[in-house]
């Protein structure tokens, strides 16, 4: 959901989270306000966008979380990517007219849609925002390649772990302090799909990991006990806390 502003009007969750690593002008902030339009409200389990439908526009999550799948041959699914508040989605839609993935809610949500017209113009008159834009992107690509490298050479338990602490750490960015405990609405057959493993497989890893004390589970929340020892186990890097900007356009006078 869309917050209020010192500046005096909403702040939408992407400006939030780009102001995590950048002090944002009046100008930057009105500007991305401006290039959001109507907001759109999904149900958990509703699709946003269709593989192959044509799309002309991205989306800002506002609220809930959202994951991109593609469907393979034989009925089954890939999960690529979880989305959370904050994210612009939709994102590989720019090379092509018609949509790389589907979208699919995971929570309720809500998001704000900024068609790829606004975001050009958005580029072209704020120069550091198109620039942090990219390189979120460029980060959030390789943190997908650290998955991708977990689910080829690491075991369940280390795919779990991995997941987890890349999550917490994406939380953390727009939430203004430190997570351990996180409010986790995926299902097990949806981290199966995201991981390579299958629902029982997964159920198997979680209780593993609560017996070996290194998380703990009441419902849906879920707390991190050790996140030290998980990081010194998979050897995760948080690619999202700090994201360098010290190469972007100067704000001109």
């Amino acid at each position: 959901m869309m917050l209020a502003s010192p500046l005096g009007f909403r702040r939408s969750a992407l400006t939030r989270r780009l102001s995590h690593y950048l002090t944002l002008t009046e100008a930057e902030d009105r500007a991305l306000e401006a290039a959001e339009e109507r907001e759109r409200r999904v149900a958990a389990g509703e699709p946003l966008v269709e593989a192959s439908q044509p799309i002309d526009r991205l989306f800002v999550v506002q609220h809930g979380w959202l994951h991109s799948s593609v469907r393979l041959r034989d009925g089954g699914r890939q999960i690529l990517r979880f989305h959370y508040p904050g994210d612009l989605i939709g994102v590989s839609s720019i090379a092509w007219s018609q949509a790389a993935t589907t979208l699919t809610a995971v929570s309720d949500c809500i998001v704000s849609e900024l068609p790829k017209t606004q975001l050009g113009r958005l580029f072209a008159a704020q120069g550091r925002i198109g620039g942090l834009l990219y390189a979120i992107a460029a980060a959030e690509s390789v943190a997908m390649s650290d998955r991708l490298t977990a689910i080829g050479r690491m075991n369940a338990i280390q795919r779990l772990a991995t997941l987890l602490l890349d999550i917490t750490a994406r939380l953390r960015v727009t939430a203004g302090g430190v997570v351990d405990t996180i409010e986790l609405p995926l299902t097990q057959a949806d981290i199966g799909d995201a991981l390579g493993l299958t629902k029982v497989h997964v159920n198997r890893t979680f209780r593993e990991m609560e017996k070996r004390g290194m998380i703990s589970r009441a419902g849906r929340r879920l707390k991190i006990l050790d996140e030290p020892g998980l990081i010194d186990f998979t050897g995760f890097v948080d690619r999202h806390a700090v994201i360098a900007t010290d190469w972007l356009p100067p704000l001109l006078g």
